[in-house]
């Protein structure tokens, strides 16, 4: 009997030693991973960031028309109903804390030579995986040409292909411009 009462005293033993250690791991790794992310906030944030389609190649979001989810449906407004953006991937560290909304809040742009940042564009490769479309800034240009405000008059700035001397007004002082520049 005195052998069976050891044998189980030696057990109980192995099993609180066993505990012990496995608790202690937990509360290690814990500890470890709190001290990673709250304190250090050593992980990347991604966020979707406005683009300019005139001179980039950004992502199309368009709205669902047959969604009733508040952000998703469509208003019957093409600059609502459609978003362009780019994939903005920033360590939290490097983030200062602003609003968001505030126009000189930088959150989200990447500095020159900034490690663990980088803004994504829309390529053929990573439109696939994401499943969305692209835009063709040459395109974009052409499709929707930039209307200046000059004295209450809005007119467009011609293209590339539109420009020629010959079609340009003798009073019309920007398309004049845009030729002697070239």
């Amino acid at each position: 009997m005195d052998e069976k009462s050891q044998s189980n005293d030696n057990r109980f033993l192995v099993e609180k030693f066993f505990f012990s250690i496995l608790f202690s791991l937990i509360i290690v790794s814990v500890a470890i991973t709190f001290w990673r992310i709250i304190i250090q906030k050593d992980y990347i944030i991604e966020a979707q960031t406005d683009c300019d389609p005139y001179s980039q190649r950004c992502f199309i979001w368009e709205c669902d028309p047959a969604s009733d989810i508040e952000g998703e449906k469509c208003v019957g407004n093409q600059e609502d109903d459609i978003w362009y953006y780019n994939i903005t991937r920033r360590n939290a560290s490097r983030i200062p804390l602003c609003d968001p909304n505030d126009e000189n809040c930088a959150a989200l742009i990447c500095n020159d030579g900034e490690l663990e940042c980088e803004q994504i564009f829309c390529t053929e490769e990573n439109k696939i995986e994401r499943e969305v479309e692209c835009n063709n800034p040459k395109q974009y240009a052409k499709d929707n040409p930039v209307e200046i405000d000059d004295e209450n008059e809005s007119e467009e700035i011609p293209s590339e292909l539109e420009l020629n001397s010959e079609e340009c007004a003798p009073d019309d002082q920007a398309c004049l411009e845009l030729i002697e520049a070239e």
